[in-house]
């Protein structure tokens, strides 16, 4: 499997400006040319770790997850990386060797490496190795709902996953999905879909799904909203609920990328916000 991961650096004085970057009212474009040293964050109580946040909430736009793409030096990591009650989990690794422990059980970590981690769990992380272990963090609050029981933590590695291929499609587009689509303990997917050289998506989706999008391997054409967008391996798209959406994989090789979306519950009649006081 080859899963892009991005470097850092800075382009040099003599670079064009323009590039593919857009913001719009139903979607954005992230290249993966923005991925600069210059725009990089730091955590409180990450040791020898710096990211790129590609997604946060942000109020009529896409308001359920954020994502990080992590980049952690050999012997870096965290005690604690994470305070937000009833946040919950998801790692996906591209590069290097982690340990995740959860709840006193220790995990190994590489790339492919998945890890559901679920809300209120103790857990820590520690890059082994010689390499920076680079991986992508999700983050949602779990929404709780009647009769329904958190998760449980589990680790796999995509190549342990079967790809599931659409119907209708000789395997041209396929999803390897990591949760059960009927376990409604789980309010967010993350997924990888492959496309095979040729491979579409052959309508426009149009659904309250909202996504975030990472693409891993390969290039392809997005149709989004009214506008075709070239994407390449590192470029991050971020769709709002509703925004249609389309796809032309465009070869020569398979069009890979991770895929975010919330599910399985009831959409919101209130805000989560307060009101102004009486």
């Amino acid at each position: 499997m080859s899963y892009y991961a991005p470097k850092g650096g800075l382009p040099p004085q003599t670079a064009l400006m323009t590039q593919r970057a857009v913001f719009t009212d139903a979607y954005a474009v992230i290249p993966r040319g923005c991925f600069s040293d210059i725009v990089t964050s730091f955590l409180p109580g990450w040791r020898k770790t710096r990211l790129w946040m590609i997604a946060r909430p942000l109020s009529g736009f896409a308001e359920t997850f954020s994502q990080y793409v992590m980049e952690v030096q050999p012997g870096g990591g965290a005690d604690a990386p994470d305070a937000e009650e009833g946040a919950q989990h998801v790692l996906f690794v591209t590069a290097g060797l982690l340990t995740l422990r959860v709840d006193g059980r220790a995990f190994d970590l590489d790339a492919g490496g998945y890890a559901y981690i679920p809300p209120g769990a103790r857990w820590t992380l520690l890059a082994e190795g010689h390499e920076p272990a680079r991986f992508h963090w999700y983050r949602k609050i779990w929404q709780s709902a009647a009769g329904v029981e958190r998760p449980e933590v589990f680790v796999t590695n995509e190549r342990d996953i079967a790809p599931h291929a659409m119907p209708d499609t000789d395997g041209r587009w396929a999803t390897t999905r990591f949760v059960d689509p009927e376990d409604l303990r789980h309010d967010m997917h993350v997924n990888i879909v492959t496309f095979q050289p040729g491979g579409v998506i052959p309508f426009e989706e149009t659904h309250v799904m909202e996504h975030g999008i990472y693409v891993l391997e390969g290039k392809a054409v997005y149709k989004l909203n009214r506008d075709w967008v070239e994407v390449e391996a590192g470029d991050f798209l971020w769709l709002r609920a509703y925004c249609p959406q389309a796809c032309y994989a465009a070869g020569p090789g398979p069009f890979r990328y991770l895929l975010y979306k919330d599910v399985n519950r009831h959409a919101r009649l209130r805000s989560p916000w307060p009101g102004p006081a009486a």
